[in-house]
């Protein structure tokens, strides 16, 4: 890995006047297109749908009352809770307004108010991921807690415990993220109370108390204390998995560069990044997420936009000699367990492989 990350350090600094050039003449092309236009239609129907889904979902879970079948209903809410953070997240990449105040607001109402999950918090962690997606110190989403995605990391793990399982961190993945979910409200709620600086504090305080202790307030006024804990618990349970098996897609696997690296925008957002093929299905079950170089190139791109931008920045990349990742959902799974699989089994140069396959495109 070191030898091809020294190509990529002497390579990245040539012809900064065309590299740096490119991704100015690729948002030409796009707002030319019409791609950064605003879909205010759109964007409306799905706010106007998500209280209205809301009530709909809770006059469903008192009318069902206190039965087993509650499960069901947990695993409803888990998918309208991920779908409605979906559309926070658009919101917070100012993808629905022009007005930032408006995005702002809409992104404290959806995120903290209806999914419990602070706006402050992801706000803070998702600009530093953006900005240096899958480089060492400086993105936070490759600083896992449990998972391992970097040899330094698992060599980091000081228990026999914390060794053992990230030496089989492929096989316990999709279990552990059956905790994300308990961990996104946890972390939202240890962000807003800290002296960590967080706009609107007193706003997020009361959003999150709301949502938190209403909602598990009338799940245990409907159901029998030990109905109550397993619906919470199947609902947090697949809350996390669904969010996670979004999100694990999108870089995992692919290239982690040292922080030191210097790469021009289009290179860094697009040489990280992986999108997934699918139908329109897919668009809506990932929120939009399968088409993560879009995104990492275009933040405030409405979602609508993300499918016919793609074709266009895959052939302006493939002219380029940029590689554009494109894979299958389960073809990304299997790539990301086999990827963090290695990593935890102790592996020096896990990334040998899909490094060398980068060559051409950080040479050009």
């Amino acid at each position: 890995m070191t030898g091809i990350i020294e190509v990529a350090t002497r390579t990245a600094g040539r012809r900064p006047a065309q590299t740096n050039s490119d991704f100015t003449d690729l948002a030409r092309l796009v707002k030319a297109a019409g791609l950064m236009r605003r879909r205010y239609g759109y964007y409306w129907t799905k706010l106007i749908a998500v209280p209205l889904s809301f009530a709909a979902a809770i006059a469903v879970f008192i009318w069902i009352g206190d039965t087993w079948w509650q499960m069901f209903t947990a695993a409803g809410f888990a998918v309208l809770f991920t779908q409605t953070a979906f559309l926070g997240h658009d919101a917070a990449h100012r993808q629905i307004f022009r007005s930032g105040r408006w995005n702002d607001w809409i992104s404290l109402i959806i995120g903290d108010l209806f999914v419990g999950m602070s706006y402050g918090w992801w706000q803070h962690k998702h600009t530093r991921h953006h900005a240096s997606p899958n480089q060492i110190d400086a993105d936070p989403d490759i600083d896992l807690p449990v998972v391992a995605v970097t040899p330094e990391r698992a060599a980091r793990a000081r228990t026999p415990v914390m060794r053992w399982i990230m030496s089989h961190q492929g096989v316990f993945f999709f279990p552990i993220l059956l905790l994300e979910g308990l961990s996104l409200h946890a972390s939202s709620i240890r962000r807003v109370v800290v002296r960590d600086p967080v706009a609107r504090r007193p706003v997020e305080i009361a959003f999150l108390a709301v949502r938190i202790l209403g909602y598990v307030t009338l799940v245990f006024l409907v159901l029998s204390p030990g109905v109550a804990a397993a619906f919470l618990a199947v609902q947090l349970g697949l809350f996390g998995v669904y969010m996670g098996m979004s999100f694990a897609p999108n870089h995992k696997g692919m290239p982690i560069v040292p922080k030191g690296l210097r790469l021009d925008f289009l290179r860094r957002q697009v040489l990280m990044s992986r999108n997934i093929r699918g139908s329109r299905f897919i668009d809506v079950l990932m929120g939009g997420l399968n088409y993560q170089i879009e995104h990492h190139l275009f933040p405030s791109m409405p979602r609508p936009h993300l499918r016919r931008a793609a074709p266009m920045i895959e052939e302006y990349c493939h002219d380029r000699g940029v590689r554009y990742t494109v894979t299958g959902l389960w073809e990304s799974y299997g790539i990301v367990l086999r990827y963090i699989n290695r990593v935890g089994l102790g592996e020096r140069d896990p990334f040998a492989c899909p490094l060398v396959e980068q060559r051409a495109s950080l040479t050009a």
